[in-house]
C-alpha cells in the first residue's frame, strides 16, 4: 500500500487548484522521520549527562519534536488553506495557470515555536542578557506572523508585511552578529567555537528563508513540491544538523561561564550550597592548620627557650 494520505484527508478542507502531490508528501514524511529520529537521539545523549547539564538538550527536544509534528501535518497535507495566487502564471511549466495555491499554516506555527527556542539555544551559548534574548525572540515573533499573514493574503499587500517581517528579521541578524559575538568571544574557549560555528549556520540559512518565501507563497513561481524540498532542506540544515553542533560544543562547556546556575535535583541550594560548604570546609581547614601550627610553633619556641635558659642565656623580653 502506497502513500494514499492526499486521498484520505482530502474531505478534511477544502482542496487547493496547486497542492504538493505524492512525492512531495513523500518528502514530507521523510523529513518528519529526520525530526523525530533527531529528538528520539536528543532525548537519550541527554541521559548521559547530569541533569544541571540538560538545559540545552531538553530546548532542542521540543524544538525537534515540534518540527516533527508540523512536518507530519503537512506530509499528511492538513494544516493548510487555499489561497487566490497574486501571479498565477499561465505559461508556466512549474505552477500551471493554477488559481488557488496550498498555503500550509503548519509551518508557521512550526516556525512561531522552534524559531525562539533555536535562538534561545544559540544565544544563551554567547552569554548574552535575558532582556537582550527576549527583545530578539519578539524580532522573531513578529518576523513569522508577518510571513503568514503575507501569505495568506492574495493581493499585492502581501509584500508589505514581507518588508515588515525583514526589518525584524535583520534586527535578530543584528543580535547575533554584534551582541552574540560580542558576548561569545569574551567567553572565549569552546563557547566562543560553538557559538560562532552555529551563529554563522543560522545566519546563512535564515537569510534563504525570505527567497524561499518570495518563489513559493509570495510570488507562486516553482510548485508546491519543490517548496517542500526548498523549505525542508532549510529545516534539516537549521534544526537536526544545528541542534547537533550546539550540543557538541556543549559537551566541552563550563556551565559557570554562561552564568546559568542550573541546580541539580536533591539539591535545594544548587551550586549556591556547593560553594558556601566549600567555602566552610575552607575555613575550618584553615582554622585547624592554623591552631595546629600555632600549637606546633608554641611547643618548639617553648623547648627553645627552655634550653637557652639552660645554658645561661637571658631569655627574649618582650618589646
Amino acid at each position: 500500500m502506497g502513500n494514499e494520505a492526499l486521498y484520505v484527508n482530502r474531505v478534511v478542507a477544502p482542496q487547493p487548484d496547486l497542492g504538493i502531490t505524492t512525492h512531495g508528501s513523500d518528502w514530507l514524511y521523510a523529513v518528519c522521520a529526520i525530526m523525530s529520529v533527531s529528538c528520539l537521539a536528543t532525548v537519550a545523549h541527554s541521559m548521559t549527562v547530569p541533569h544541571s547539564r540538560r538545559l540545552f538538550h531538553q530546548i532542542t527536544g521540543v524544538l525537534l519534536l515540534v518540527a516533527a509534528i508540523a512536518y507530519f501535518s503537512m506530509a499528511s497535507n492538513l494544516g493548510q488553506v487555499p489561497i487566490q495566487a497574486e501571479f498565477v502564471r499561465p505559461g508556466s511549466s512549474q505552477v500551471g495557470a493554477a488559481g488557488t495555491r496550498e498555503i500550509f499554516y503548519a509551518r508557521y506555527i512550526d516556525w512561531f515555536v522552534t524559531t525562539p527556542l533555536l535562538l534561545t539555544d544559540l544565544l544563551l551559548t554567547a552569554g548574552v542578557p535575558w532582556s537582550t534574548i527576549l527583545a530578539t525572540i519578539l524580532a522573531d515573533e513578529i518576523m513569522v506572523v508577518c510571513g503568514l499573514i503575507g501569505a495568506l493574503t492574495q493581493t499585492r499587500y502581501k509584500w508589505g508585511y514581507w518588508v515588515f517581517g525583514m526589518f525584524a528579521f535583520f534586527y535578530v541578524v543584528y543580535n547575533i552578529l554584534v551582541v552574540g559575538r560580542r558576548g561569545a568571544t569574551v567567553l572565549g574557549g569552546w563557547a566562543r567555537k560553538t557559538y560562532y560555528a552555529c551563529g554563522v549556520l543560522t545566519i546563512f540559512l535564515w537569510f534563504l528563508y525570505p527567497i524561499a518565501w518570495g518563489v513559493c507563497e509570495g510570488g507562486n513561481v516553482i510548485h508546491p513540491d519543490s517548496e517542500a524540498i526548498f523549505y525542508g532542506v532549510l529545516d534539516v540544515l537549521a534544526k537536526p544538523v544545528f541542534s547537533a553542533m550546539l550540543l557538541y560544543g556543549h559537551t566541552k562547556i563550563d556551565f559557570a561561564t554562561l552564568g546559568l546556575g542550573v541546580r541539580e535535583p536533591g539539591h535545594p541550594n544548587g551550586h549556591a550550597a556547593h560553594h558556601e560548604k566549600a567555602a566552610m570546609a575552607g575555613y575550618q581547614n584553615g582554622a585547624h592548620n592554623g591552631a595546629s601550627n600555632g600549637a606546633h610553633n608554641g611547643v618548639s619556641n617553648g623547648a627553645s627557650n627552655g634550653a637557652s635558659t639552660a645554658n645561661g642565656a637571658q631569655p627574649p623580653v618582650a618589646a
